[in-house]
């Protein structure tokens, strides 16, 4: 489980069919084989590791075939960097919003405007996920909770601060790009609730 809250920008260093190797910012020593991290947004898990010579930790995922369908993993090469997060712990401030790190399907920059001192971010995503979107509810946009501004059929806006575009890979972001998308839990739990209540 995860709060959306990115601690780390990794880097893909190497890719071989069903494995990848990330380097980030994280002790090796902190990190225990079977742990999970939130890669962009998908639960991976660290199945080797070792220490660099240049002070990064080098981390193995395993990556399945139905992961690299349904998220952007497959797109991505050596060199692309990735956003962070580590499962929580016991006692972890919760500060995004609950994760599971199960990407639900993509999302497409649709337009980036500067917005003040922040930027405003349109995203598109598939209808059948769109209903799951709410004015002021959460959704987690590779890795990274974020609070939903406006909705209107299957797109929405979110706006990001200066840190979060400073201390993740959105400063990078460019339209038209994929993003890995999970819906809020509660609003999940809640459409299905409501579809229960239909039928009976």
């Amino acid at each position: 489980m995860f709060t959306g809250i990115v601690t780390d920008i990794g880097e893909l260093v190497a890719r071989d069919p069903g494995r990848f190797v990330i380097a980030c910012k994280y002790p090796a020593d902190s990190i225990a084989i079977g742990a999970s991290i939130a890669c962009a947004g998908c639960c991976l898990t660290v199945v080797h590791l070792r220490a660099q010579n240049d002070g990064r930790t080098a981390i193995t995922f395993d990556v399945s075939n139905e992961t690299l369908a349904v998220t952007t993993l497959d797109a991505w090469r050596p060199g692309t960097r990735i956003n962070l997060e580590r499962s929580l712990k016991l006692g972890d401030e919760l500060g995004g919003h609950m994760v599971s790190g199960h990407v639900d399907g993509l999302a497409r920059i649709l337009k980036i405007q500067p917005d003040g001192a922040c930027v405003r971010f349109t995203f598109e995503v598939p209808a059948p996920l769109a209903r799951f979107v709410a004015p002021k509810g959460s959704v987690a946009l590779d890795g990274t909770s974020l609070t939903v501004n406006n909705v209107s059929g299957n797109t929405f806006g979110v706006n990001l601060i200066p840190h979060t575009l400073a201390v993740t890979t959105w400063g990078a972001a460019m339209q038209g790009d994929a993003v890995n998308f999970e819906v809020d839990q509660m609003a999940r739990y809640v459409a299905r609730l409501a579809e229960t209540d239909k039928q009976i």
